[in-house]
């Protein structure tokens, strides 16, 4: 009855909201995964139906220039992407990701409700609205000077008080974005029972099946918020996606009871940066003793058992210069670092420079919101006498996702995974490797679009700005639908691998590598189009590439260096990928490792006076193990 009992439980030692065990059957799995997967696809409309377009309405709202407003899109949503870092970092080391999320959601929806306000309110619909008081007076009284146009339709640009007032709704909605992100998928993925095999293989497909969910809600963005905007009303089209993003989190907390919750590490408060500092200062320290025939440090499986923070990691072969970090300290009254710590560092070692790789295909995504529209606006746009808003097109590139995704997983991921063995069908730097060569294509074929776009241009003669280029839009079909179908391999790879590389209980902070890898491909992007803009312009005198009439520049330019980037760092992503050591955990170990865990949890319920038998392994270079037995 006692192992009955037991084994009711979840084995990784997850818990409810209430800090009491998990129950296996009632929590998690995905009964708890549909709410969240259900409120990824609305949040990803409200996020989507304000950043899609954004771009137009700083151009055609705002009125800024095309470089300008392109480098303060890439700015925002590099912010966006940069502040999951200190989100992860919240989450991991003090409120966890349940509460870490409610507090950042909030603030979130309370300024995409702001930002939908400062897009559509003006002096007459103000009464409509008292609940907004003085912020409300406030933006009546910018908006009232808003769109200072003469006759002829020539407006001013918007004055530096309406520009600030934006911008500070824009950027405090990615501060509360910093807490969602890194959090929910991770949140998600935790509902998975690491230690029971049919969880585990059912988590292989949630990152698929999230991903799904995410493109869902992006093209009801692209397809109906931008035509919308474009159509009916900015106002109207920024107020669905702050709807919508209500109602997401309505249907994430009627979950709640169904939610499984990892325990926080408070001792893991300083995070990885002490972890990695404390590991590189040991190996430095012990840089002139010789690993071969030294022995290296670690605990046996019973104390991690007992601890029950982390778990043991089988010793690698690489950044062998790391290892000494685990050889016996000389001091008596210092302690070496163990085996499992020295290969938590050689993981964060090797994310970021996975990470590092993956900047420049975060820094190609970022032309989809950004040149892509601009491009489409100089495009004839009519479809069965109806203009539909360039940034519609980016609807196809979430069309196929939805379409690779399940022929990905249900398809493609067996047939491999009978040649290989790989459960995955390939490895993840596999998928990644397949999804960053689609984009190195995607590029290509932007490039040769624009070269077409531009004998268009002198074969009609159309090289004024508001001139319409004699070619259908359509034309840019294919580079929307290569980078839809590589982020089916590379954005879901790279979430999945981070995940999964992360060393145990820094899941969120690794999550963020995804994150930060956009973030920083965007503020990449926003440094390359500056820099290329005011080299080209030279002083003035010469064409810029990226000009503000984009009839009259040379786009295909741009391209063909950023084909050039990404041929180089595919190059490099190989070269990286043949060299990475997966991580290797000791799921159990010659004994019952819940049981351990449950004994230590009951030993501390009685008061803690019995004797905790803590058993150190030193392991030497051929991983020949030695035990030591301390009692504490």
């Amino acid at each position: 009855m006692e192992e009955e009992a037991k084994q009711e439980f979840t084995k990784d030692g997850s818990v409810d909201l209430r800090g009491r065990p998990a129950v296996a059957a009632r929590t998690g799995r995905w009964k708890a995964c549909s709410f969240l997967v259900g409120y990824e696809a609305f949040e990803r409309m409200a996020f989507y139906g304000v950043a899609a377009n954004l771009v137009v309405y700083l151009t055609t709202e705002l009125r800024e220039e095309t470089v300008s407003s392109v480098r303060n899109v890439n700015n925002w949503t590099g912010s966006v992407w940069m502040t999951p870092i200190a989100g992860a970092y919240i989450a991991d080391a003090f409120l966890g990701r349940f509460w870490t999320f409610t507090v950042s959601s909030l603030i979130y929806l309370t300024f995409h409700y702001r930002f939908s306000l400062k897009s559509s309110v003006s002096p007459e619909t103000s009464a409509l609205l008292p609940l907004d008081g003085l912020y409300m007076l406030a933006w009546d009284f910018m908006t009232s000077r808003l769109q200072r146009c003469t006759p002829d339709g020539a407006c001013a640009p918007a004055t530096r008080s309406q520009v600030a007032f934006f911008y500070a709704a824009l950027y405090t909605m990615a501060i509360g974005a910093g807490g969602t992100k890194p959090n929910i998928s991770t949140f998600g993925a935790d509902q998975f029972d690491d230690f029971d095999a049919r969880e585990s293989r059912t988590k292989a497909s949630f990152f698929n099946w999230w991903m799904f969910s995410s493109f869902t809600g992006g093209l009801v963005a692209v397809l109906v918020l931008v035509y919308v905007q474009e159509n009916v009303g900015w106002g109207v089209g920024y107020a669905i996606p702050t709807a919508g993003l209500a109602l997401s989190l309505l249907l994430f907390y009627v979950g709640t009871p169904f939610y499984r919750h990892k325990p926080v590490r408070r001792g893991a408060a300083a995070g990885p940066a002490r972890l990695v500092g404390r590991v590189f200062r040991a190996a430095f320290a012990n840089r002139r003793r010789q690993l071969h025939g030294d022995q290296l440090h670690e605990h046996d499986a019973a104390w991690y058992a007992a601890a029950g923070t982390k778990r043991r990691l089988h010793h690698t072969r690489g950044y062998r210069f790391l290892d000494k970090a685990a050889l016996p300290a000389a001091a008596a009254e210092a302690e070496a670092c163990t085996v499992t710590e020295v290969e938590e560092v050689k993981l964060i070692t090797g994310m970021i420079v996975v990470w590092l790789t993956t900047l420049v295909p975060c820094t190609i995504w970022a032309q989809v919101n950004t040149l892509f529209v601009k491009q489409g606006t100089t495009l004839d746009r009519t479809v069965g006498g109806v203009r539909i808003p360039a940034a519609s097109l980016g609807s196809f590139i979430t069309i196929s996702m939805l379409l690779s995704i399940p022929v990905y997983d249900r398809v493609l991921v067996p047939l491999a995974s009978r040649r290989t063995g790989e459960p995955r069908g390939i490895t993840l730097l596999q998928r990644l490797g397949v999804g960053s060569a689609l984009q190195v294509a995607a590029v290509a074929c932007a490039c040769l679009v624009e070269l077409r776009r531009m004998r268009a241009i002198r074969a009609a003669s159309a090289t004024a700005a508001h001139d319409t280029v004699p070619m259908s839009i359509f034309w840019m079909l294919p580079q929307y639908i290569l980078i839809g179908v590589g982020d089916v391999f590379s954005s879901v790879g790279i979430l999945e691998f981070f995940y999964e590389q992360s060393p145990q209980g820094m899941q969120s902070l690794g999550t963020t590598f995804f994150t930060s890898g956009l973030g920083v491909g965007n503020f990449f992007n926003s440094l390359l189009v500056t820099t290329v803009d005011r080299a080209t312009r030279g002083g003035g005198a010469g064409k810029s590439w990226i000009g503000d009439n984009l009839n009259d520049s040379h786009l295909d330019y741009y391209y063909a260096f950023l084909l050039l980037l990404a041929v180089i760092n595919l190059a490099v992503f190989v070269w990286v990928a043949t060299r990475y050591e997966y991580k290797k955990e000791y799921l159990s170990d010659g004994g019952d490792v819940v049981a351990g865990m449950a004994s230590r949890e009951t030993e501390m319920a009685g008061g803690g006076k019995g004797k905790v038998v803590e058993r150190s392994k030193v392991i030497d270079a051929p991983l020949v193990v030695v035990e030591e037995v301390r009692a504490v």
